[in-house]
């Protein structure tokens, strides 16, 4: 029984520390700037990685394999979506309309859904499509922005925004890939395999990127070793386990019941304690409650 509420375990886990991680680069965007505050967690991530899939392979006997191709091909192709999406919402933060950029991102357990059906054949349930749609209604309205002021520039607003959305969702969706094509004994070594895989390749990619562009920001995270080994952790631990949840549970399950971690950004910030909760902030969250037990029984 237990075992059929594992990759809820994993999800709920893996939002819970990217929460943590997300506000521990909020600290460091002051010093590091955005870029660099988003490389810390490739950067000081990936010796976590390596020692989490060390601990896993002498917990569960298992060498880890060589990837072959096809699944370097798919961690390859998730890699560089992820970095394309954030590029992307970097982006949209810097429009006027930012807001509803965000909001736009959040469709990407829908982009999800469509992904891991053409791309992995992972055909769901109509009870998991309307989750989905339930859950991704209820983000969007917590999400989306009172003020018609801030919805200008409308058409490269949704552009950046979808085009993020869809970005991770691919990512998701190779990821996925890449852990069920890994070869290796177990799901735990494929899932932290792939995860150690995927965040070499960032780290590489980033920091020959900043070498070449701006050494004083690879300078600076250096020197800010301390805070970013905190975030690189977190950031190891949410990856690995969004990594578990996605080796044994469709791409589209795990991003919509991820979707919680809207929750927990709110409890972390105590806007649902210091600030008044509008009529839409409250019926979003209803929707999404809604989707998220939905999910779990589908």
């Amino acid at each position: 029984m237990f075992g059929e509420w594992l990759w809820a375990v994993f999800t709920v886990t893996a939002a819970g520390s990217q929460t943590l991680r997300n506000a521990m680069q909020k600290e460091l965007i002051a010093t590091l700037g955005t870029v660099g505050a988003t490389h810390v967690r490739f950067l000081f991530g990936f010796p976590f990685a390596v020692l989490f899939l060390i601990a896993t392979s002498v917990a569960t006997g298992s060498v880890p394999p060589i990837p072959g191709f096809q699944s370097l091909a798919w961690t390859a192709v998730g890699a560089g979506a992820q970095f394309a999406a954030t590029a992307l919402m970097l982006l949209a933060m810097n429009t006027r309309s930012f807001v509803v950029a965000i909001a736009y991102t959040k469709t990407e357990p829908v982009l999800v859904l469509i992904f891991g059906v053409v791309f992995l054949s992972d055909i769901p349930t109509a009870v998991v499509v309307a989750a989905v749609m339930i859950a991704t209604a209820g983000v969007l309205l917590m999400s989306w922005p009172t003020s018609a002021a801030k919805r200008d520039d409308l058409w490269r607003t949704t552009a950046l925004g979808v085009g993020s959305g869809a970005m991770f969702a691919l990512s998701a969706v190779c990821y996925r890939g890449g852990i069920q094509t890994n070869g290796a004994d177990n799901f735990v070594v494929a899932a932290s395999t792939t995860l150690v895989v995927a965040l070499a390749l960032q780290t590489a990619t980033v920091s020959a990127l900043l070498l070449l562009r701006n050494p004083e920001t690879l300078r600076s995270i250096l020197r800010m070793w301390r805070p970013s080994m905190t975030a690189g952790f977190l950031g190891a631990l949410a990856s690995q386990f969004w990594f578990l949840a996605f080796a044994i549970q469709s791409a589209a399950q795990v991003r919509t019941l991820g979707l919680v971690e809207i929750l927990f950004a709110q409890i972390v910030t105590r806007r649902l304690f210091k600030q008044q909760t509008s009529r839409m902030e409250m019926i979003g969250i209803a929707l999404l409650v809604i989707g998220v037990i939905m999910i779990l029984r589908g």
